[in-house]
């Protein structure tokens, strides 16, 4: 694979400058069927940027594989250089486009076997370039030992170092296997902190010390086993730097992960429209503080036109070393070398055997406690006049349709046995009425998700969970998501109480959690 990039010095200030913006828009063919328009660019203006700009990059979020496969052919029709097309895919192509093979959150590894990281690597590399994807944000390497993380939580390989670096390398050589780019995340460590950057800043107070024993690691680790970019996060770490959170401090991502730690890949920033960093500022004053702290790539800028132009004009008023933008591009290049020039492929996707590694990791992440036996006895008539209810707690019923709709098994098993059903969430779940029901089996889907961050539904079903158990109600419990939510629970329920937990929330984790617990 070649492919022919200009020579650096041909181009304008204002391409070169470009290269390093990286844009998002809907995986979706057309306009009308955009779901964030603040932040996904229309066709028009997406083309722009690309012919005109020339953008170095696009993230793509959303739609079904075959439509990004067209999209990622036609975005790159219309570049003049090669575009990076990135996606955030932790979990899978599956996780976002829909009719690729979907894991289980990373953590759940950790109940299973860190073998299988590294089919996880390579399985998402393959996929992902079947769809013209050549550049993973993945492996998370942020070590989550902070159970009220509201936003890494069970998308971490682990709570412990070791889990995280084993994992990584796994994951990373099983990507470099394609020539598709790694990301390990989030620089200098995302995994302590109980505040989600997507809303706002979190502040990190642990010394250097602490950072060379726990969070820096698994950044080490990751460099050595060769992964391409490395993602800041928009952390404050007044240790390091008193004045700049993360991806606008100069001594961490240059000083600290570019010289000290060697490394020599791109180093990119968390999305600059999260609130943990756009709030600092202006997009053109972030745009410039993050170039010259060491930053390759800008990812999703609040207003890609105005970055490039500050950027530039920073620049030219000598602010930052022309040398500077240089250097940056000549990794882009060099990455582009790597990736570049493989057309989509989408007969490498419905592998079964890839979906097999998926349901592998599925199946043997969950974990049952004890069964319901009366389910197999009696009739339906008698659960319905004796009130059985299915209550299903979710984060936000908003969504949840890519788990949970009426088909899926959560819903339709318990129907088949009786039982009623109500979906609430932390705000509902406050005016519930649990009076009119003599026998509730508790069902919860909750992980770390960003822009959620904390909200009181763990307070709420603690609440709940022990006023069932008062007064008797309370049959068994299902939770599917975070282990942290159900290590919350755990001292609540009675010691012969049967519970099922899975990391995936999907339908078929749904059907196993579900049969062991009785509902056949």
């Amino acid at each position: 694979m070649s492919i022919n990039l200009p020579d650096i010095d041909s181009l304008s200030l204002i391409e070169q400058v470009s290269q390093m913006v990286v844009v998002r828009t809907c995986g979706m063919l057309y306009d009308h069927q955009i779901q964030y328009p603040q932040w996904e660019l229309p066709h028009t203006k997406l083309q722009a940027l690309i012919s005109e700009y020339g953008v170095g990059g696009i993230i793509l979020m959303g739609g079904s594989a075959a439509e990004v496969a067209f999209k990622t052919q036609q975005m790159q029709s219309w570049a003049k250089v090669p575009l990076l097309i990135a996606a955030d895919i932790e979990e899978g192509v599956g996780q976002r486009f829909s009719g690729a093979t979907w894991f289980p959150p990373p953590m759940a590894l950790q109940a299973v076997s860190m073998k299988y990281a590294e089919a996880m690597g390579k399985i998402t590399a393959e996929e992902a370039l079947a769809i013209g994807i050549n550049w993973l944000l993945a492996p998370i390497v942020d070590v989550n030992n902070n159970p009220e993380n509201p936003v890494i939580n069970v998308r971490a390989f682990g709570i412990t170092v070791g889990e995280v670096m084993g994992a990584t390398r796994g994951f990373i050589a099983g990507a470099k296997q394609y020539p598709v780019l790694t990301t390990a995340k989030h620089f200098p460590g995302h995994g302590d902190t109980a505040v989600d950057s997507h809303l706002q800043t979190p502040m990190i107070p642990h010394d250097r010390q602490r950072f060379e024993e726990v969070e820096f690691p698994p950044f080490i680790n990751a460099i050595a086993a060769g992964v391409d970019a490395i993602m800041s996060a928009h952390i404050s770490v007044p240790a390091f730097d008193r004045h700049h959170i993360a991806t606008l401090s100069h001594h961490i991502l240059t000083d600290i992960l570019r010289k000290e730690m060697g490394f020599e890949g791109l180093i990119i920033t968390d999305a600059l429209i999260m609130s943990g960093v756009a709030n600092l500022g202006s997009p053109a004053d972030i745009a410039v503080q993050a170039v010259k702290a060491g930053a390759d790539i800008l990812l999703m800028p609040v207003d890609a036109i105005a970055t490039i132009d500050a950027v530039c004009k920073a620049v030219e008023n000598q602010e930052i070393d022309r040398d500077r933008i240089r250097a940056s591009v000549q990794r882009i290049w060099k990455a582009k070398q790597k990736v570049c020039g493989i057309l989509p492929n989408l007969k490498l996707l419905g592998n079964p055997k890839n979906l097999g590694v998926a349901h592998a990791i599925a199946m043997k992440s969950i974990n049952v406690y004890s069964s319901l036996p009366e389910l197999q006895s009696g009739n339906i008539q008698e659960r319905l006049e004796a009130n059985y209810l299915n209550l299903i707690i979710v984060d936000d019923p908003l969504t949840c349709e890519e788990f949970l709709n009426v088909r899926s098994p959560a819903v339709s098993l318990p129907k088949s046995k009786g039982y009623q059903r109500i979906i609430a969430d932390s705000l509902t779940l406050a005016n519930l009425k649990g009076e009119h029901f003599s026998h509730i089996f508790l069902q919860i889907f909750s992980r770390g998700n960003p822009f959620r961050g904390n909200t009181n539904l763990h307070e709420r079903i603690q609440i709940l969970v022990t006023e069932l158990v008062l007064e008797n109600k309370l049959q068994a419990i299902a939770l599917y998501g975070s282990p942290y939510a159900l290590d919350r629970l755990f001292p609540l329920l009675p010691p012969l109480m049967p519970w099922g937990f899975a990391y995936s929330q999907q339908p078929e984790a749904q059907t196993a959690v579900l049969q062991k617990l009785g509902f056949r």
